[in-house]
């Protein structure tokens, strides 16, 4: 599996194309805007998108969905049920934040912990990882030892947890108990920021780390 990041939208999003080397079928993870520069990267590649992972509901991450959707023809996957709220409270969100205008959508399939995706020759397990949104997911590749979590975890830091539906004591059960039991090994595509690694986090983060209270 490969990867390439698209940083979209005034709040930088890592936007995610990952792709199967073989097939050249591909997923777009969290498409939050700037849908003609996903495109391009895409293009770019020749890649051929078969579906779009959302792995939570917050306007940076999902605001292109519904124009990317009915663009490609694909399934949107993701993220947990318990995000519905903040997709239909989508084209409000868009407003108050400053993005254009974003339409509303349901997922063709809502996620939960232990269900798979896949593209091409490649699949990704999912992790229901509550706190930073009710909703939150990650996708886990066991065999790239790579995981993309969305705003669960960063590098030093953690998502936040002060918006509706957030909750910091979910938060670090999900990254100690669901995201330090993958390795330390793993290498993480947070949805801001640059890439970490599941020990190095385990080892420094002050909010989740082994030295944090």
């Amino acid at each position: 599996m490969k990867a390439m990041i698209v940083p979209v939208t005034a709040f930088s999003q890592n936007c995610t194309v990952i792709w199967c080397e073989e097939t050249l079928e591909a997923a777009v993870v969290d498409p939050g805007g700037d849908l003609a520069e996903i495109e391009a990267a895409v293009a770019r590649k020749g890649l051929k998108v078969v579906r779009i992972l959302l792995t939570h509901g917050h306007v940076d991450h999902i605001a292109g969905t519904a124009a990317l959707k009915a663009k490609l023809g694909v399934p949107v996957e993701g993220p947990h049920r318990a995000d519905a709220y903040l997709l239909e409270a989508l084209p409000d969100s868009a407003r108050g934040y400053g993005f254009p205008p974003a339409e509303t959508f349901t997922p063709d399939r809502w996620l939960k912990d232990g269900d798979t995706v896949s593209f091409g020759k490649e699949t990704l397990e999912v992790l229901h990882c509550p706190g930073h949104s009710p909703g939150s997911v990650v996708f886990f590749h066991p065999g790239e030892r790579v995981a993309l979590v969305g705003d669960v975890l960063f590098q030093g830091s953690v998502g936040r947890t002060d918006l509706p539906g957030g909750n910091a004591k979910d938060l670090v059960a999900s990254v100690r108990n669901k995201l330090f039991a993958l390795g330390d090994d793993v290498v993480f595509i947070p949805g801001h920021g640059p890439l970490s690694s599941i020990g190095d986090e385990r080892k420094s983060n002050p909010y989740v780390g082994d030295g944090a209270v």
